[in-house]
């Protein structure tokens, strides 16, 4: 299993958040402010941070396998760095974090030991006052690495939590092939069967010279036919309405995979077939279109039945500034059309879709 920071639709967001961590540099840089006159020593301790900051993107962007070139590089310049400013502790925590979220334990604790030495000797070389910066830096060392060590824990209990999900979405699949596969035998497997019979009768009967009796055969063979092609057809109609309610958890829980919260409120009436079926069809456009091309992180699905119509809005927790009404907005204002209701839209400050239609048609 590959270990990674960032992973399908979650790598986006981390790597725009990736920046915000950086801001424990702010360490850093205080102990250069009190070094007034050390020019060079600023000016190469500012370069340092270059090289730093590409092993800290590159590790954040790293496999376990991928990881420790990155991380050498982070730590040679926080080694060059610590001779030349104590605010050098910050980048050494840095390291620390990542050691202990793409290593096992065993390994973050050598690591740790191994830090420790190297604080000390940098500390004994540039002769720190005291052991300020070996004891200060082992805590935040230590501090930093045990976050990365919860962090790998977490992602590794979210993957086997993820796996169980699949495994039970495949499950289910497998379970309804099996329906399908049993209902489609029980509904033409006597069909067949009898067709079979008869069509092999009915060219006995003609062979016999029997026309009349074979003519009924044949009747019977037609009607058989269009009774099965008639079950067939309600099968596959009821496999394909699932009804609104279920419609609804499947959406609102396709939503959660995509890390969007979900609420739904209120109550549906009992509705005919074709609002039904409309209605699941628009919902699933909305939340497909969240899901494609809104930043919103929580959905509303609200439904309000007065005396003489139906309110349904769908509402997401972010604006839109450029609103351009592409297919599926004018997928939706069709079917809208056809259960003759209204469709208007909120831009800000979130986003909202009202839809409003008669309840004595949709009833």
């Amino acid at each position: 299993m590959t270990l990674s920071l960032s992973t399908n639709k979650e790598q986006s967001y981390e790597q725009k958040t990736a920046w915000v961590y950086l801001i424990n540099l702010g360490f850093y840089f205080i102990p250069l402010y009190f070094m007034a006159g050390q020019w060079l020593k600023i000016t190469f301790a500012l370069l340092l941070l270059v090289p730093f900051i590409i092993g800290y993107f590159g590790a954040y962007n790293s496999t376990k396998e991928q990881a420790f070139r990155p991380i050498s590089l982070m730590l040679v310049t926080a080694i060059a760095s610590g001779f030349l400013t104590s605010g050098a502790i910050s980048l050494f925590s840095f390291c620390c974090f990542f050691i202990g979220f793409f290593y096992s334990l065993r390994t973050a604790i050598l690591s740790f030991i191994g830090l420790s030495i190297l604080l000390l000797s940098i500390n004994l070389g540039v002769g720190y006052s005291g052991y300020f910066f070996t004891l200060y830096g082992m805590g935040i060392c230590f501090g930093v690495g045990v976050f990365g060590i919860i962090e790998q824990n977490r992602q590794h209990i979210k993957r086997q939590q993820q796996q169980s999900k699949d495994e039970i979405t495949h499950l289910a699949t497998a379970l309804e092939r099996e329906r399908i596969a049993r209902d489609l035998h029980d509904v033409m497997g006597h069909h067949l069967a009898s067709i079979a019979l008869k069509a092999e009768l009915a060219d006995k009967l003609i062979s016999a010279g029997k026309m009349v009796q074979a003519q009924q055969q044949i009747s019977q063979v037609s009607q058989i036919t269009r009774d099965c092609l008639s079950q067939i057809r309600q099968t596959v109609t009821d496999y394909k309405h699932q009804g609104l309610a279920q419609t609804l958890n499947t959406l609102a829980q396709t939503l959660r995979d995509n890390s969007v919260a979900v609420t739904l409120e209120g109550q549906w009436p009992k509705l005919n077939n074709l609002t039904e079926s409309q209605l699941c069809l628009i919902l699933t456009e909305l939340v497909n279109n969240t899901i494609k091309h809104s930043q919103a992180d929580h959905c509303t699905i609200l439904t309000h039945t007065q005396q003489d119509q139906i309110s349904l809005q769908y509402i997401e927790n972010s604006a839109i500034n450029t609103f351009v009404e592409g297919n599926g907005l004018k997928g939706i204002k069709e079917r809208a059309t056809l259960l003759h209701a209204e469709v208007q839209y909120q831009l800000t400050p979130q986003f909202v879709v009202t839809i409003t239609l008669p309840l004595a048609e949709a009833t």
